[in-house]
């Protein structure tokens, strides 16, 4: 019994040796047949782990812009439009909720001496906005309370506005006409904007006045869209229970009054497109992988071919087919792992590269690795094993005829 284990060993063996002399002896076309699985295999490796390391950049910067956040849309009811100041200060009062920013939105018509522009992005924001982002402002001041309280017209001002109508002149103390009505300019935004989330999905305003200011502009006394800042020890899903706990009380218990949005449902929609897209991906660069086992299996048969006499006489000399049908698989493997090795090189390195230009962190996937060297391996063994089997079942003396 160990004998036979041993001689077995052994034969395995002499079966990769004559493998390897074979794949060496036919170095061109044996290049031309791991190319095809080196490609694939790259292709996979490349895309996986290039969207992994882009999926984790993604999740960083959701992180960073929305972490402690919940978003709330308030769509009304019939009784109850929309939140008052009033209703927001009863919100500031909750153990959950240390500060909240409403913002009141609206397109205004703006204009200085002969130059106007329509449409431009006007939004509402509160003092507590300013504390939440301090790198807002490049030059003057932030609104405070008392514009917030007296409803008094100022406003903070894009790179954008400054160049369309203060250009070569400090706007900080002059007027900006804004559907008609003088705003004084008392600070600067910097180029990035606002960069929470909030301001993210709709997009950077032009020009910044007091919310109490915009809602007066927009003839209304309710605000429908606002920023809830959590508390110390809180996190989204226990502040948001505590948020519709006094938001239900607030509408009388109506449903579809307002909508609640924090981070993790923003990150898991996005990881599960990203998670698709990878796949979509992943399966597409799989072609090429077919593509090269056909190559593979094409090779064999020619092998097959060329070394007839080569089989006739080992099957003369007592090889049994499992044994001939082994040296072909060992081979049809051999080449796919070859391919395949280089393929999770070039494709890791390829990786690497394409995270440095694209400025996302590189994240070596362990799935991406085990998928690449899996299929090349499965690809070995099953377009080798027809060629093998073949091989196997040649009739020896008409293997040796053929000499």
């Amino acid at each position: 019994m160990l004998r036979s284990i041993r001689s077995t060993f052994i034969m395995i063996g002499e079966c990769f040796k004559m493998s390897l002399a074979n794949i060496l002896g036919n170095r061109a076309r044996s290049f031309l047949t791991v190319l095809g699985i080196l490609i694939g295999v790259a292709a996979v490796i490349a895309l996986i782990t290039t969207v992994n390391g882009f999926s984790g950049s993604l999740s960083s910067s959701f992180s960073s812009m929305g972490a402690g956040t919940l978003t709330v849309t308030v769509s009304g009811s019939d009784l109850k439009s929309g939140m008052t100041t009033a209703d927001l200060d009863e919100l500031t009062e909750l153990d959950a909720v240390e500060g909240v920013t409403p913002s009141v939105s609206m397109n205004a018509r703006v204009s200085r001496g002969g130059s106007y522009e329509t449409g431009i992005s006007v939004s509402g924001k509160n003092a507590y906005y300013f504390r939440q982002n301090e790198d807002l402002l490049t030059r003057g001041r932030a609104l405070n309370i008392t514009d917030e309280e007296s409803m008094t017209f100022v406003c903070i001002i894009s790179p954008d506005m400054v160049e369309e109508f203060f250009y070569g002149v400090d706007p900080i103390g002059e007027s900006l006409y804004i559907d008609g009505i003088p705003f004084l300019v008392v600070g600067l935004m910097s180029e990035d904007g606002d960069s929470s989330i909030a301001g993210m999905m709709n997009g950077s305003p032009d020009i910044l006045v007091p919310y109490t200011t915009a809602m007066k502009m927009n003839n209304t006394n309710v605000v429908t869209s606002f920023t809830a800042y959590l508390a110390d020890g809180w996190n989204s899903e226990t502040g948001a229970e505590a948020l519709e706990a006094k938001l239900d009380g607030m509408f009388s218990y109506e449903d579809d009054c307002y909508e609640i949005m924090d981070m993790s449902s923003i990150e898991d929609t996005m990881q599960s497109m990203l998670s698709m897209v990878s796949a979509l991906l992943a399966g597409i660069a799989s072609i090429a992988l077919v593509v090269g086992g056909i190559g593979i299996m094409n090779m064999m048969l020619t092998t097959v071919t060329e070394r007839t006499v080569e089989i006739g006489l080992k099957k003369a000399l007592g090889a049994i087919p499992w044994q001939i049908q082994m040296q072909f698989l060992i081979e049809s493997f051999l080449l796919s792992i070859i391919g395949g090795a280089a393929g999770i090189a070039l494709g890791l390195l390829l990786s690497l590269i394409l995270s440095k230009v694209m400025g996302t962190s590189f994240v070596i996937s362990t799935f991406a690795i085990a998928l690449g060297a899996g299929f090349s391996a499965a690809v070995g063994i099953i377009f080798g094993w027809a060629p093998a089997r073949k091989a196997s079942k040649l009739n020896p003396i008409d293997a040796l005829r053929s000499a």
